[in-house]
């Protein structure tokens, strides 16, 4: 089996949500002064690569420690958008197909755009997304984590202010979303579902945390 790396590296100023905490880190004791090394870190919850819980957006909803770390253990299928345009959304017709052959027990789904090409840049904000149907489909079919190579599964407004239907399909039924991945469009395309771990740090009553997402594929997988 061969071990992919689905995380962005979490860096100072690094991309963020607009209106976010910016990310810094810093040396808080060096090993020349101090004998050993500590790095401040500051940051908020949906910093890099990051699992929502409930509580994001649902009133008394789920914290993250309180989400059993299995659920973002498991097979994950793949839906892939590969021509994906700027703020394009992302309907029920596009997807149709992909959805009608994921199979029935299908519990983690990541949509895969390629879209995280741009992170670290203007570009990374005028992601594609999905629209509120799709959301609703994903829920109603019983699918409980949802992944995305973009920043947000719903369109980002550039202040943040746009509506988010589809955490609210998926957060609002006490389910999870994972956003920021990356590497998935370079994947090869005979890859259409995959082993996934996406561990996040046990925050008290937090809304969201980062989390180190590793996907495990065959080794004979080609590159395609």
């Amino acid at each position: 089996m061969r071990l992919v790396d689905l995380s962005h590296r979490l860096t100072s100023g690094g991309t963020v949500f607009p209106g976010d905490p910016e990310i810094r880190l810093a040396p808080a004791a060096q090993i020349d002064a101090d004998g050993f090394a500590v790095t401040s870190v500051t940051m908020g919850s949906h910093s890099g690569t990051h699992v929502d819980a409930p509580s994001h957006t649902v009133p008394g909803g789920r914290t993250m420690d309180g989400v059993d770390v299995a659920r973002l253990i498991g097979r994950a299928h793949l839906l892939r958008v590969p021509d994906a345009t700027p703020r394009q959304r992302i309907g029920m017709e596009l997807l149709e197909g992909q959805l009608a052959a994921l199979p029935d027990d299908a519990r983690i789904v990541l949509l895969v755009t390629g879209w995280d090409r741009f992170w670290g840049g203007a570009a990374y904000l005028d992601h594609p997304f999905l629209d509120a149907a799709v959301g609703e489909h994903l829920r109603d079919r019983g699918v409980d984590v949802l992944g995305v190579d973009t920043l947000n599964p719903d369109e980002t407004a550039p202040d943040g202010s746009a509506p988010l239907p589809v955490h609210e399909a998926l957060l609002g039924s006490d389910r999870l979303i994972v956003e920021n991945l990356r590497g998935l469009a370079d994947l090869p395309v005979s890859v259409t579902s995959l082993d996934l771990t996406a561990l996040p740090l046990p925050l008290a009553g937090a809304d969201g945390a980062p989390v180190r997402a590793i996907a495990t594929i065959p080794a004979e997988a080609s590159t395609d």
